[in-house]
């Protein structure tokens, strides 16, 4: 038998680190819900996914949806759904975008991919930041592309800035510049000065700059768009702030020039968007009301953790104004992967490591995600409260920088 042979595109990149605390989560459940374990319930801080299940205008559209052909939509996806979408933009954010302009993708990650594709060659740069969402950067390295590394921190609020950039190891005006607002797993959001700031960087250097918005609603105020400006990509999707993670839909608004591109790589690689959930996410944009009452459970989901932690001591913890996460560096306690290990296994609270979001720091930090329900939450909290009164510091952890 001759050996499969694996690519070097596919044996470089890392597992998502995220997932594989989700798996051993999920086993987890599986040992306590046998009727011989006195294990109790596992408390899930670990995934970026919301508690609440989809809105019911959404599953109600779905199941209607049944009924009809569910033959492919075009590549960019319903004309309904794109207008749509359009107008969510003007009642939302006060930009005026042409839904020629909307790509509906299978997931704001195929979003990502399509953007990326469109806009750089192998070998040009993209940078991102660091701490961030890791499957920008290695989205990029399958796609042939060098990666340059934007390292945030606390004293610009985890947030990405123009003196950030030009520190960063670039040689030229790199093809695009990733950046999330809220961020995923530092919770910071870009005012509409950042936005601006950032954009004229990439003006001056002929950069096209994307934005990831797929935490916009998870803020308790409505956040400025990067759609206003007319040459950004805005990456969205129905996951986060619609609660719709299975569904696997989102969106792009992309410039005028990009939309032929896109769709030519779209009708190769996805061919077109799921159609059931496309009817799906029609309906759900017309739930806002509920899902906006979200926004408020989660920062209130958020101070609950945030005031566990600082009581025991941990102050370095990311500002958390939208998105669904706490990001906190708790290095004086260990590695942060033995030490979710350990809380999984001795206290049932799944957390998530941060070596995923940072390859400079993430052995000192700790993501939690709060999209749970406020009981969990709360004994989650509790949980680690107790843990924390006993726990020793780690000279080691620590020491680490």
């Amino acid at each position: 038998m001759t050996p499969t042979r694996v690519s070097e595109r596919a044996a470089a990149i890392p597992a998502f680190e995220v997932m594989d605390t989700v798996r051993a989560a999920r086993e987890r459940d599986e040992t306590v819900r046998t009727a011989e374990s006195s294990l109790p319930e596992t408390c899930h801080l670990e995934v970026g996914q919301p508690a609440a299940g989809p809105p019911a205008v959404a599953l109600r559209a779905a199941q209607a949806a049944m009924a009809a052909p569910h033959g492919y939509t075009d590549s960019l996806g319903m004309p309904e759904l794109r207008s749509r979408i359009a107008e969510f933009h003007r009642e939302r954010h006060g930009t005026e975008v042409d839904p020629e302009r909307v790509v509906i993708t299978s997931g704001a990650s195929a979003g990502c991919v399509l953007a990326l594709a469109a806009l750089a060659d192998p070998g040009d740069a993209v940078v991102v930041t660091e701490p961030g969402y890791p499957c920008y950067a290695n989205t990029a390295r399958v796609l042939g592309l060098e990666v340059v590394t934007a390292r945030v921190d606390s004293s610009t609020g985890y947030r990405l800035t123009p003196d950030v950039l030009d520190a960063a190891p670039l040689d030229a005006g790199p093809a695009a510049l990733v950046v999330a607002s809220p961020a995923n797993p530092t919770g910071s959001v870009l005012t509409r000065s950042d936005l601006a700031d950032l954009h004229r960087w990439c003006e001056d250097r002929g950069t096209t700059m994307v934005v990831d918005e797929i935490y916009h609603g998870t803020s308790s105020e409505r956040l400025p768009s990067a759609t206003g400006f007319p040459d950004a990509v805005v990456m969205q999707s129905f996951s986060k702030y619609f609660c719709m993670t299975g569904w696997r839909l989102g969106w792009m608004v992309v410039p005028e020039q990009l939309v032929r591109p896109v769709e030519r790589l779209s009708q190769n690689l996805y061919l077109a968007p799921p159609t059931l959930s496309q009817w799906g996410a029609l309906a759900a944009l017309g739930a806002t009301r509920e899902l906006d009452e979200l926004a408020t459970s989660y920062r209130s989901n958020a101070k609950i953790l945030e005031d566990v932690l600082r009581s025991h001591g941990v102050v370095d913890i990311a500002p958390a104004e939208g998105a669904f996460y706490v990001w906190a560096d708790l290095g004086e306690f260990g590695d942060s992967t033995e030490l979710c290990s350990r809380w999984l296994r001795d206290i049932g609270v799944a957390a998530t490591p941060g070596h995923d979001f940072d390859g400079h720091r993430g052995h000192r930090f700790v993501r939690f995600s709060v999209a749970g329900d406020a009981e969990m939450i709360n004994e989650a909290a509790a949980r680690l409260g107790r843990w924390f009164t006993t726990a020793p510091r780690d000279p080691f952890g620590s020491e680490q920088q």
